[in-house]
């Protein structure tokens, strides 16, 4: 069978080869592929960035964002042939860690997690793949191929979560929020907060195109420019953009009592503005609180299927600008100026 795989912390080994079929020690559900979303972890493992192959190969299957059509659901499962599902990403480490044991992989304190697609397990970008009965997620049918979104609303439905329970520790009542980045997962973000009741206003650097017109069909208010540049304290800022400057604006900006929540992963930037300690001041006297937060466990899995159940599926259709099929894949790894969520397409639904 075809597969895009890769040999990590090696750029320019990206490529679509023949692999042996799925392995049955690998799950007992086979599953056909029907699509895989492609995200920044994915351009960073081509990039040689990041990524770790399975013990005793060298080349990884890419791919951490799935939809497939169970094939074989195995002995005695809850699934059937022909189910859509989408695979379950982190496994907890063997330890385990007190967070593994629970079911927190996603809380992981000794880092010794694997992960489908980047860490030690091959991803869902290949034909057909294998996953444990538990790690299987049947998605709404009505969905279709926008199940594919449902890894990335995992991570935005726990950085919520997140959010929702830290601000508890005092009498809190928000009511405005501000989305930096309107990427795929600013865009769920933005998603999730007009579903809590927020008003929601949804930064990114473009002046047109589909983000704003997302944003706006969501009944939320975009802008264009800086954090200080929207006019008002928000109450929660969900940070999607991993952007220095972005992440110490969002600090400097957030009301008394506000927590802002870091989504983004970036690397290095200089910033202008506040220093380190004049940031610990300000979030010390105006009682800020600032999370990170990253990937999901099972309950979050869940509660995204929620979220994706109830949204518009036209709205959702949007979001999904390119789907490529697997000979192009080298296509969806390189972003076109107006790609919001791509897609490699491996079946038809």
């Amino acid at each position: 069978m075809k597969a895009v795989t890769v040999e990590p912390h090696k750029p320019g080994t990206t490529r679509l080869e023949d692999v042996p079929e799925p392995d049955p020690r690998g799950g007992s559900v086979l599953v056909e592929a029907v699509a895989v979303g492609v995200c920044g972890t994915d351009v960073e493992i081509m990039e040689g960035k990041y990524g770790w192959a399975p013990r005793g190969r060298t080349r990884l299957v890419l791919g951490h964002e799935s939809l497939g059509r169970v094939l074989d659901p195995g002995p005695g499962g809850a699934l059937q042939a022909g189910d859509l599902v989408v695979g379950i990403v982190r496994r907890p480490d063997p330890v385990p860690c007190p967070n593994c044991a629970v079911g927190e992989w996603d809380m992981c304190r000794n880092g010794q997690y694997t992960e489908r697609g980047i860490k030690e397990i091959d991803g869902f970008m290949s034909e057909r793949w294998r996953i444990e009965p538990e790690y299987a997620m049947k998605v709404d049918s009505s969905l279709g191929l926008l199940g594919v979104l449902l890894e990335p609303t995992t991570v935005v439905t726990k950085a919520w979560e997140q959010v929702l329970t830290v601000g508890q520790r005092a009498f809190w009542e928000p009511r405005t929020a501000l989305i930096t980045g309107a990427g795929p997962i600013g865009l769920l973000a933005a998603l999730i907060a007009k579903q809590h009741g927020f008003d929601v206003h949804v930064l990114d650097r473009v002046e047109s195109g589909p983000k704003p017109e997302l944003v706006r069909a969501l009944g939320a208010t975009y802008h264009s420019g800086t954090v200080a540049g929207v006019g008002f304290e928000p109450d929660v800022i969900v940070e999607c953009t991993g952007v220095g400057q972005v992440i110490a604006d969002s600090i400097e900006a957030i009301a008394p009592g506000g927590v802002v929540c870091l989504t983004g992963v970036g690397t290095g930037g200089r910033t202008i503005g506040l220093t380190t300690a004049d940031v610990a001041s300000k979030v010390v006297l105006r009682n800020n609180l600032v999370v990170g937060s990253v990937n999901a466990n099972k309950r979050h899995w869940y509660k995204a299927g929620q979220v994706l159940a109830r949204a518009d599926r036209a709205w959702l259709a949007h979001l999904v600008t390119r789907r490529v099929p697997p000979e192009e894949f080298m296509g969806a790894l390189h972003r076109q100026p107006e790609d919001i969520k791509v897609v490699i397409q491996f079946a038809d639904l």
